[in-house]
């Protein structure tokens, strides 16, 4: 019998099909390309126009903003969870495997997120940029494990899942810099938006294949996974004075309408959409529970998204080292 990492490995072909998702270097958007051009004469009147356009964001949309950029620049923490699992492992770290190369690929890509926007928080003069850079030294020193274990079906669908969850999250923050009037910020996040828009299609892709090597066991993954919950990559971010600076992080995302539970819900109900979870025969009896678990999740997360709503519309204010104690 084949093991999750022999069906990961036989995939190799379908993954060299894939690769095309990623762009190559020449056709990729860079920070340069789009922040203030510190070699021009024009410089000093650059960096005004962004700080005087930052001003319209408000400290909500902000603080969202820079929880969004600690999760983006712990990405040597993702990148060391891809490599730890059987079969999708970049094994030398410069193999010339097909998981290899996505795996570096996609890890060159996501680089630039953190790159951009917090070059773009250093620029703006609005954020305490120690309290931010102590957030990510910290959740770097704390770690980060999604549950997958070394369980590579667990960590395709872990990305699968996050990678949706991330463009929805910087896709609203993009949306409400444009309404607000940051119309840089707008574009920034759209470009990340872009990105991870890609990954998702990749690792759902990547997820299907193993739904038609191996069905009940993705299938079985697929639940275990929901069962325990898909644990956000910034759950263990820290600044050293707020008791739990994630759920105060969220609370707001929540609030405005940038990641919400009612998101979650969403991001169940299109996975299981797009890899026709319902409509798998011929599954043991194990999977077929975790079908039947799965089918019924999506209307779970719709009723706690209520109350969720409920809570966040009349939140208790807390104070963010980020934008220097104010509170929000």
């Amino acid at each position: 019998m084949k093991t999750h990492a022999d069906v990961i490995r036989g995939m190799a072909p379908f993954v060299e099909e894939n690769l095309g998702l990623l762009k190559t270097v020449e056709e990729s958007w860079q920070p340069a390309d789009i922040l203030p051009d510190m070699t021009s004469e024009a410089w000093k009147d650059q960096i005004e126009g962004l700080r005087k356009q930052s001003q319209a964001v408000p400290d909500d949309i902000l603080i969202v903003l820079v929880g969004n950029t600690v999760t983006e620049e712990a990405l040597p923490s993702y990148q060391t969870m891809i490599n730890r699992h059987p079969g999708v492992s970049d094994e030398t770290g410069a193999s010339d495997s097909p998981w290899g190369r996505w795996s570096r690929g996609w890890t060159a890509e996501e680089n630039r997120h953190g790159e951009i926007l917090g070059r773009y928080l250093y620029l703006s003069g609005r954020v305490d940029m120690r309290a931010y850079e102590v957030t990510v030294q910290n959740l770097l020193r704390n770690g980060f494990d999604p549950g997958t274990g070394n369980d590579p079906y667990k960590g395709l669908i872990y990305t699968s899942f996050q990678e949706r969850a991330t463009k929805v999250s910087h896709g609203n923050t993009a949306r409400l810099a444009n309404e607000c009037g940051d119309p840089l910020l707008g574009k920034i996040c759209a470009l990340v938006t872009g990105d991870e828009s890609r990954h998702e299609e990749a690792y759902k892709r990547f997820v299907s294949g193993i739904l038609r090597e191996d069905p009940s066991g993705g299938v079985t993954a697929f639940a275990a996974m929901m069962k325990r919950m898909i644990v956000m990559p910034a759950r263990k971010m820290a600044d050293g004075k707020a008791p739990d600076l994630f759920a105060q992080f969220a609370t707001v995302a929540q609030r405005i309408g940038v990641y919400t539970v009612r998101d979650y819900a969403e991001i169940i109900e299109h996975l299981m959409g797009y890899w026709n979870i319902a409509a798998l025969t011929g599954l043991t009896g194990e999977a077929a529970k975790a079908q039947e678990y799965l089918g019924k999740l999506a209307a779970r997360y719709r009723a706690v998204a209520e109350r969720a709503e409920a809570h966040a519309a009349a939140p208790v204010k807390t104070a963010f080292s980020w934008i220097f104690n104010r509170e929000s």
